[in-house]
């Protein structure tokens, strides 16, 4: 089985802080998050829920995806998210 990368959004409310990170575990990532394991921004700012992902296969271009993300406007961001997930559900349990 081929490791995945994925980089994902999460925010801690609708229009609320955002947060862009990547990772290999995301299940495991954002159970961290949501359980405020890490210290950091996101436990300081509750941003816990994971609303965009995306999957790649290779680490160089979800590591090269996360930063351009980051660069991007904050209303880019939100139409990122609004183009898949208009409910702004939190998606974490549909990965369990």
């Amino acid at each position: 089985m081929r490791l995945q990368f994925y980089v994902y959004i999460l925010a801690s409310r609708r229009n609320g802080t955002l947060y862009v990170g990547v990772t290999s575990k995301l299940v495991k990532r954002i159970w961290e998050h949501k359980n405020n394991i890490v210290e950091g921004f996101t436990k300081r700012c509750g941003v816990h829920m994971l609303l965009w992902y995306k999957i790649h296969e290779d680490m160089l271009n979800a590591i090269t995806r996360e930063k351009a993300i980051k660069e991007w406007k904050r209303k880019w961001k939100l139409e990122l998210i609004e183009k898949t997930n208009p409910e702004w559900r939190d998606l974490y349990p549909e990965l369990l």
